[in-house]
């Protein structure tokens, strides 16, 4: 990988692999224990220890099959360790759909682009209640001690287990929900997510199984494009981190409302088609909903393509495709970030103003703001007139006559986008 495609974390973690003969210490012990000390000499440890997800690790640990999981308050242990786990996509399970209560004033539930504020609101709309159909009572959050325990974990290289002692180690629960039969620990992301690290279920398990007598139930809870999604686990021996499974999935939806063609109709009669844009190339992002996860993330505020890389499910390939298919859009812009050298990006007007409607109109207007595109508002034509969303080929040659002074090459990797979107389009019509 070349030195301007790589991280701050790839960099430092680099360094202190070549300094501290970090490879060769693992490859004869198995395993290498570092000080949040001594990460800090090239790195704060807060930034360069915690991944939420496989694509953040440093590209040294990719390369070696690594993960390094924290023991104490100021001591990491790095490994061939079986860390994540793979999440599942269910289009199959339709969300439940939830009545907003009128009273409430204080949630703006067409604006929920925190962990908190999701938790909020799926709390005081009884969505937490009716996982269990069981009364929850908001009991805990934020950081706190692990105690001590210790656990076995899964060797990615040889397949057989390590034992890790753990001290005292800082966990985080984003909320803790209290039943008269049950606790549930939930942690909880804005956006889908591929995989996420057990860790943030597992070490509040263990802490949390040793202080109460109920069961302690671990929950996943993912916010994209307005659902909830709640992935309830279970972990089958307490000792082992990898023995975590799938018990239940359920998601929910509040103060929906569909979709229809005529609403889609309406937009389409209205369209009028905008010049292509010079300044940006043309996308090449095939999930229109981490589209879509991308304009949450920037809700709140502006991010660096390093912030959106290392604290969210992006890899930097993905995140320059990702923030070039939204600024094409004209949903986000870049600007000079805190120093000349860094680049952030933000919603733009049209961006701010879009996150803020309800569910149907937010959708509605991004269906527009798509088929305003020479090239989307053909395919959809084309599909309009078959019933069917065209063939790959057909929709290349639509792309030729648009003259994007786009390669052949260039047009077929960028058609599987224009198919990808259009099918995200078709999609939202009940």
């Amino acid at each position: 990988m070349s030195d301007n495609k790589k991280t701050k974390n790839d960099r430092a973690w680099e360094k202190i692999f070549e300094q501290d003969k970090i490879l060769q210490t693992i490859e004869k012990y198995g395993f290498y224990e570092i000080s949040s000390e001594r990460i800090n000499q090239e790195r704060e440890s807060r930034l360069m220890a915690k991944f939420d997800h496989r694509v953040n690790l440093p590209d040294i640990f990719k390369q070696h099959h690594l993960s390094i999981l924290p023991t104490s308050r100021n001591q990491y242990i790095i490994g061939y360790f079986e860390t994540y786990l793979q999440v599942q996509d269910n289009d199959e399970i339709q969300p439940d759909l939830i009545d907003f209560l009128p009273w409430i004033e204080s949630i703006d539930y067409t604006n929920l682009y925190s962990e908190s504020a999701v938790l909020n609101c799926a709390f005081n709309t009884g969505i937490i209640a009716r996982l269990f159909n069981e009364e929850m009572l908001y009991t805990v959050s934020g950081r706190m001690s692990t105690d001590r325990f210790k656990f076995q974990i899964k060797n990615v290289k040889e397949k057989n287990h390590y034992w890790i002692n753990v001290a005292n180690s800082q966990c985080e629960i984003d909320a803790g929900f209290e039943g008269e039969s049950k606790f549930l620990i939930i942690e909880a992301k804005i956006g889908k997510v591929q995989d996420f690290i057990i860790r943030q279920l597992y070490y509040p398990y263990r802490l949390w199984s040793s202080k109460i007598s109920k069961p302690v139930i671990p929950i996943l809870l993912t916010y994209s494009n307005d659902v909830f999604d709640f992935c309830i686990y279970e972990f089958e021996n307490d000792l082992n981190y990898n023995s975590i499974g799938l018990c239940d999935r359920q998601k929910y939806r509040i103060g929906y409302e569909e979709i229809s063609r005529d609403d889609v109709s309406d937009v389409w009669n209205k369209i009028t088609v905008v010049p292509e844009p010079e300044s940006f190339p043309f996308p090449q992002a095939n999930n229109f909903a981490r589209v879509i996860d991308l304009l949450s993330l920037l809700v709140e505020k502006s991010l660096s393509k390093e912030e959106i890389t290392a604290n969210y499910q992006f890899d930097l390939r993905q995140t320059q495709y990702y923030t070039d298919a939204a600024r094409y859009l004209g949903l986000i812009d870049k600007s000079s970030g805190r120093s000349n050298s860094e680049i952030t990006f933000n919603l733009t007007s049209l961006g701010k103003s879009l996150m803020k409607k309800r569910h149907k109109y937010k959708i509605l207007k991004l269906i527009q703001t798509i088929l305003e595109h020479q090239v989307f508002y053909r395919v959809f034509s084309e599909t309009l007139r078959i019933g069917e969303i065209p063939p790959q080929k057909e929709i290349e040659k639509l792309m030729i006559s648009c003259n994007l002074g786009l390669n052949k090459t260039t047009i077929s990797r960028r058609a599987s986008t224009v198919k990808s979107w259009i099918e995200w389009i078709w999609s939202q019509i009940e």
